[in-house]
C-alpha cells in the first residue's frame, strides 16, 4: 500500500492539507464534502492508506461504521432529512484514490442517481462549510457524551 504526501486521501485524513473536521478518532477522519451534494454531506477516510473496501482491517473497519453511525444519527437530529444515504465508490469509480465513505442527508424528491449527475444544481441555502462544520461537531459532541 502506498501512503503519504503522494496520497491526496493520506494528505486530508491525516490534516495535512486543510479540511472541515466534524469527528475523528485514531483511526478516520470525517470532514465535509467541499462540493455537498446537500448540506451535512460529510466523507469518512481511514487514516492509513487503503483503496478498496476489501483491503480494509478489522478496526478500521469498525472505526469507520461507528463513525458512519454516529454521523448519521448528528445529521437526521440536525437536518431532519428524509433518510440517510452511505455509500463508497471503489475501483475504477474511486475517484480519490483512498478509501472513502460518503454519509449524505437525503430528502424525498431526489433521486439517488442524481448524486452521481454533476450537472445538478445544488442548493443555494448550503451554509458555508465552516457554519456547517461548527453545527455538526456540536451535535456530535452531544451525542457522544449522552451514550
Amino acid at each position: 500500500m502506498e501512503s503519504g504526501v503522494e496520497c491526496l486521501g493520506c494528505r486530508l485524513a491525516n490534516k495535512v492539507q486543510p479540511t472541515n473536521i466534524v469527528y475523528e478518532n485514531d483511526y478516520v477522519t470525517c470532514f465535509l464534502d467541499h462540493a455537498p451534494f446537500n448540506e451535512g454531506h460529510t466523507l469518512i477516510l481511514p487514516k492509513e492508506h487503503f483503496v478498496d473496501v476489501d483491503e480494509l482491517d478489522n478496526e478500521t473497519a469498525s472505526a469507520i461504521m461507528s463513525a458512519s453511525i454516529l454521523l448519521s444519527k448528528a445529521l437526521k437530529q440536525l437536518y431532519k432529512p428524509d433518510g440517510i444515504t452511505v455509500t463508497q465508490n471503489g475501483g475504477i469509480f474511486n475517484e480519490l484514490t483512498h478509501y472513502h465513505m460518503h454519509v449524505v442527508p437525503r430528502y424525498e424528491n431526489q433521486s439517488f442517481s442524481d448524486f452521481y449527475n454533476e450537472d445538478v444544481v445544488l442548493d443555494e441555502n448550503i451554509r458555508g462549510l465552516s457554519d456547517t462544520k461548527n453545527l455538526i461537531r456540536e451535535v456530535i459532541d452531544k451525542l457522544k457524551y449522552s451514550s
